[in-house]
């Protein structure tokens, strides 16, 4: 198996607002989330992740509280607003047509 892919910030953004459509979660379930459900191919790191959730935060796409953790420390939980569901459909939609473009050219002979 190759080494995690890196992500761009658009790419993020779209993961961690599918991540938070499962449900809310605190910053280390999101990245463990992403990581399992993509066979560790793609990894988040701190350093990306939480300035993503900020800015995610400050667009009013996702709110943060606080709460304990089920090993009882407190951390902010993250869950997806109305407008965060609305940017999640409009992303998901652009990602799909960006991808099947790059899936189409790639397979052109």
């Amino acid at each position: 198996m190759g080494k995690p892919t890196d992500l761009l910030q658009g790419t993020l953004d779209l993961l961690i607002l599918k991540t938070l459509a499962l449900e809310p979660m605190h910053g280390w379930g999101i990245t463990l989330r992403i990581q399992q459900i993509s066979g560790d191919v793609l990894q988040v790191q701190p350093g990306s992740l939480y300035p993503a959730l900020h800015r995610l935060e400050h667009q009013g796409w996702i709110l943060a509280k606080w709460a304990q953790t089920d090993a009882g420390r407190r951390a902010k939980y993250y869950s997806l607003t109305r407008a965060g569901r609305q940017q999640l459909e409009r992303e998901a939609k652009q990602w799909r047509r960006l991808s099947g473009a790059v899936t189409t050219l790639l397979d052109t002979v």
